[in-house]
């Protein structure tokens, strides 16, 4: 790897599918917004309950991008 710089911002993600599905939702929308996206870590794993159901998976998820070197 080489020396870079990361900036991190953390975003949760939703899912009434999986824990899985939450993660690659918020990965997926991040990138639409953020340029030179690296990583991720999951930092959170929560859920809705009704009726004694998981009705929505929500993971909050860090993501690490790039900051563009000095031009």
């Amino acid at each position: 790897m080489s020396d870079h710089t990361y900036r991190v911002t953390e975003i949760v993600g939703s899912s009434e599918e999986s824990c899985d599905d939450a993660i690659r939702n918020a990965v997926r929308r991040a990138s639409r917004t953020l340029r030179n996206l690296d990583w991720f870590e999951v930092t959170q794993v929560r859920g809705h309950i009704e009726d004694g159901e998981i009705k929505h998976y929500q993971v909050g998820v860090k993501v690490g991008f790039r900051l563009e070197e000095d031009s």
